[in-house]
């Protein structure tokens, strides 16, 4: 079991993914391909080899959504991109190209955030598989780009991993436009009370629970503290796990969370 950043970074590198995943989730057309794109706030959610000297990069850019990039010459000793192209760093990226592989001209690091460490670093890697996985190529997401950005300075910060990660992944939902409003009932639109007991459809949203209902009950103050991103009470945060472990699982078609495995091996998150 990984104890400290190498292992971690080695045991997330191990179980990431060859290649970006196709999302299923698509909302919108990302910006036209075949421009030069320049200063583009940036993050590397993934690199793999490709050729003998080069990588391909997936990014998650603020105005183009997660982009496909070949950084030519990235693995030579003394190219400029070699040590630029590292997660969790905050980068400004140029490139060109028409093709879902895009040619990376340029990276430079911006700087101005913590690094992430320990379990903080691994949460990340859990960040960043969520977004390969859940998200378009060129399918623009500036809010939750930014929300990215935010949520890496909160675990950086070394605030609750546990709470940090279920805003996330709300918010994740929400933008890729199949999270609903957990505050009504779906069908009959009445009000979510906070004594009730619930399920949540991945497809529709919240409901009554039943007896024959296999789905996770959670208690309707469970969802409007989601809502309003209250996580103060232990019990909201025990359940909301448990649904928002549910809900990713329909939403990645039963696809395993690598990093996710990890995480609970190491702290039940």
């Amino acid at each position: 079991m990984p104890t400290n950043e190498a292992d971690l970074t080695v045991a997330v590198a191990a179980s990431a993914p060859a290649a970006a995943a196709p999302s299923p989730v698509a909302r919108r057309r990302g910006p036209q391909r075949g421009e030069r794109v320049g200063d583009q706030p940036s993050f590397v959610l993934h690199s793999y080899p490709y050729k003998e000297t080069s990588l391909i990069v997936d990014m998650f850019t603020r105005d183009f959504g997660r982009v496909g990039l070949v950084a030519k010459g990235a693995k030579r000793p003394l190219s400029k991109l070699r040590g630029v192209l590292q997660t969790f760093q905050p980068l400004q990226a140029a490139w060109s190209g028409k093709s879902e592989l895009r040619t990376l001209i340029d990276a430079e690091w911006v700087g101005g955030m913590l690094p992430l460490e320990k379990t903080a670093l691994l949460c990340g890697f859990y960040l960043n598989e969520l977004l390969v996985k859940l998200i378009a190529r060129d399918d623009p997401h500036p809010a939750l780009f930014d929300h990215y950005v935010s949520t890496l300075n909160q675990l950086a910060h070394n605030e609750p991993a546990p709470i940090v990660l279920r805003k996330f992944e709300r918010a994740l939902l929400k933008e890729t436009g199949v999270a609903a409003d957990l505050t009504r009932c779906t069908g009959t639109g009445a009000a979510v009370g906070p004594d009730g007991q619930y399920v949540v459809d991945p497809e529709r949203g919240a409901r009554l629970a039943r007896e024959s209902d296999s789905w996770p009950a959670v208690s309707g103050k469970t969802l409007l503290d989601m809502e309003r991103e209250d996580y103060s009470d232990p019990v909201t945060q025990a359940q909301s796990k448990v649904l928002m472990r549910f809900l990713l699982a329909h939403q990645l078609g039963g696809s395993p969370l690598n990093t996710r495995q990890i995480l609970i091996d190491l702290m039940q998150l």
